[in-house]
């Protein structure tokens, strides 16, 4: 595993706001739009479709539903269940490119390809893969997970996931795959909030077992 002592600073990016084009005050027949119940309702917020931005969770949205598809029963379902307490680390498009590329040695074109190139793990690998994400029966915020270097997360599971914190404070996943590269917990993703869960935009898939 990959120790670093020394975290990159992920590019700074604020959306631009024009100070010329105002919004029109809302009427009265307006409605504000009603914040996500569960991380589930939250990843789909941008609807199923695949499209050019490697740094949100489409793929990881399609993966959430596929497994339920395939097995409604699955525990993964707690993440569609706003009241069960937990915390999720989502791995962003990109992360799942190169989770292909490593697997294959070959990097997807699309986020389709990059699906489409992890499904053939097969449903119950995926549904592995994602337990190991979420860790049950606590909302860990950012600044909490900066306090606790070196904690071992229980994820869902079974197997840990070790926290570390940098110099600089940022803060790093260690899988069960001593090769893989550590998922770094991307400061402009963290404490995405949604009923009683919350999740944090990671770099890398995390794997629960040496691959």
């Amino acid at each position: 595993m990959h120790k670093r002592t020394t975290a990159a600073l992920a590019a700074a990016g604020v959306a631009a706001l024009t100070a010329t084009l105002l919004p029109a005050p809302a009427s009265a027949g307006d409605h504000a739009k009603p914040a996500p119940a569960s991380l589930a309702e939250l990843l789909a917020a941008d609807g199923l479709a695949f499209d050019r931005n490697w740094n949100d969770f489409d793929i990881l949205d399609q993966a959430v539903n596929d497994v339920l598809a395939a097995k409604p029963g699955s525990p993964v379902g707690a993440l569609a269940d706003g009241s069960a307490t937990l915390t999720a680390f989502a791995p962003t498009d990109r992360a799942f490119r190169r989770l292909v590329k490593d697997l294959t040695g070959s990097k997807p074109a699309d986020e389709a390809s990059a699906y489409a190139a992890a499904g053939t793990l097969g449903v119950d690998t995926i549904e592995q893969v994602l337990l190991y994400h979420v860790v049950l029966g606590a909302a860990v915020t950012y600044e909490q997970a900066q306090a606790a270097d070196g904690a071992e997360l229980t994820s869902a599971l079974g197997p840990a996931i070790t926290v570390e914190v940098s110099g600089k404070g940022k803060v790093y996943l260690v899988d069960q795959d001593p090769d893989n590269r550590d998922a770094r917990v991307r400061v402009r993703q963290t404490d995405l909030t949604a009923g009683s869960q919350i999740a944090h935009g990671i770099t890398e898939v995390l794997r629960p077992a040496d691959l």
